[in-house]
Order: structure tokens, then C-alpha cells, then sequence
């Protein structure tokens, strides 16, 4: 099967930040290095023959202890970006390491990143670079620990908040 117009394009670019690639039912994916996300995001959103000008969505997952072996980076920052224009999808991937669970914002590009990665802040705990405002959007200020993560236990009690007098 031949190789979609995206990740040509991006393979050509970016050569020594793609991970890997596939494609399944017309849906691509890449893997790419954390630290040229922002740089591979722009090339998809401005190039004029691919216009990946819609993030649709933004999550990550956590792999503690789902691999066998397990994999060396615990997360993996996951973009859904959509060409309005065309009618193609691209999944982009940054793997991150439970070290340093970080990576650079999108917010300059899209302004719906501001909310999707105050999400999964919150969630799983990663942290967005250069972002305006991270800060919590789902849980309150005080909840201790991010409750997507394979490890946040699944006993205990977070601190109570009441009313403010």
C-alpha cells in the first residue's frame, strides 16, 4: 500500500524526529520526539497541500505496567488533528518519559489546546510548556494526585472543600 501524501511529507521534513509511522483505514499515525511536536504541528496546520487546520482532540494514555516488556516511556501525548480542507486525519504521538512528563504547548496554533491540555494536566499530570494558564479544569484546586494515571489509588480521601463563609 502506498504512503499517504501526510506522512511522506513528514518523513521528508522531519526525517530524524519520526519514530515511526502507520496507517490504518485511512486514518495515519506518527510517533514523533517530544521536543519538534510544535514545529511538526505547524508544518501540518500551515502547509497548504495538507491544511491540518482543526485539532479535534487532545489526551494521553499511560502505559504503567500494560506492556510486557514494558515500554520505556510511561506516556504518550496523543493529537487527533483534521483537515477540513481534504477531508484527512492525522494522529500524532509524543511519547514522554515518567521522569519528565512534559512537552511544549500547542496554544500558540490552536486556542482549543488552552482547554484540551488544562485536561489532561489535570487527568494524568502532564505538563504543557509555554501554556497561559495550567491549571486545573475538571477537579477542584486541592485534589491531590491526577486519577487517569495506572497508578493513582484507588483507595483513600481527598481533601474536603466547603463553603466559604
Amino acid at each position: 500500500m502506498e504512503e499517504s501524501l501526510t506522512l511522506k511529507k513528514l518523513r521528508e521534513r522531519f526525517p530524524a524526529s519520526i519514530i515511526d509511522t502507520h496507517s490504518f483505514r485511512g486514518d495515519d499515525t506518527a510517533v514523533v520526539k517530544r521536543v519538534d511536536v510544535v514545529d511538526i504541528c505547524r508544518f501540518l496546520k500551515e502547509s497548504p497541500d495538507l491544511s491540518y487546520n482543526f485539532l479535534m482532540d487532545l489526551t494521553a494514555v499511560d502505559y504503567l505496567q500494560m506492556n510486557n516488556p514494558p515500554k520505556t516511556e510511561r506516556f504518550e501525548v496523543v493529537y487527533h488533528l483534521y483537515s477540513i480542507k481534504y477531508n484527512h486525519r492525522v494522529r500524532i504521538k509524543a511519547p514522554l518519559t515518567e521522569a519528565d512528563p512534559t512537552i511544549d504547548s500547542l496554544t500558540p496554533l490552536w486556542a482549543v489546546a488552552n482547554w484540551l491540555e488544562r485536561e489532561c494536566w489535570d487527568m494524568f499530570g502532564i505538563r504543557f510548556d509555554g501554556h497561559p494558564d495550567l491549571k486545573r479544569i475538571l477537579l477542584y484546586e486541592q485534589f491531590e494526585g491526577h486519577p487517569l494515571r495506572k497508578d493513582y489509588p484507588l483507595t483513600g480521601r481527598q481533601p474536603l472543600i466547603g463553603p466559604k463563609n
